[in-house]
């Protein structure tokens, strides 16, 4: 009886999206995880991963989604500032220390550097800014 129960597991997880992507550049890395707990579920859970080897490196929360709306755009704020804004939501991040900055103030002059992106087979992608326009 729990052969075709097992059998059927890889069933119900097939739908889930459990996927990372990572912008790496001036010696600091972002890897953004999207990780939908239920195949029926429209939320996705995100988390950051900051890292400044081999000074700190830390998996950040950042929420939920709903998965129709994951696309977060990642824009550089100087030094080792950086924003990721998915629609009305916005973080920021710093990887001097590997932390969240607590109420993200606007900064004076950010750099677009790209986009984390669900593929068509559900694989979180970063886009490099200017990737699109290039391609058309």
């Amino acid at each position: 009886m729990r052969t075709p129960l097992i059998l059927l597991a890889p069933l119900f997880l097939a739908g889930c999206v459990d996927a990372s992507a990572s912008y790496a550049g001036d010696g600091n890395a972002l890897i953004v995880r999207a990780e939908q707990e239920r195949f029926w579920s429209d939320q996705v859970t995100l988390h950051v991963i900051a890292s400044r080897l081999p000074d700190c490196q830390r998996q950040l929360a950042l929420g939920t989604l709903p998965l129709g709306e994951l696309e977060i755009e990642l824009f550089a704020n100087g030094g080792d500032l950086y924003t990721l804004r998915a629609g009305e939501r916005q973080w920021q991040v710093e990887t001097q220390g590997c932390t969240r900055v607590a109420a993200p103030a606007p900064a004076a002059s950010t750099e677009p550097l790209g986009a984390f992106r669900l593929d068509d087979r559900k694989q979180l992608v970063f886009e490099p800014a200017g990737a699109t326009a290039a391609a058309e």
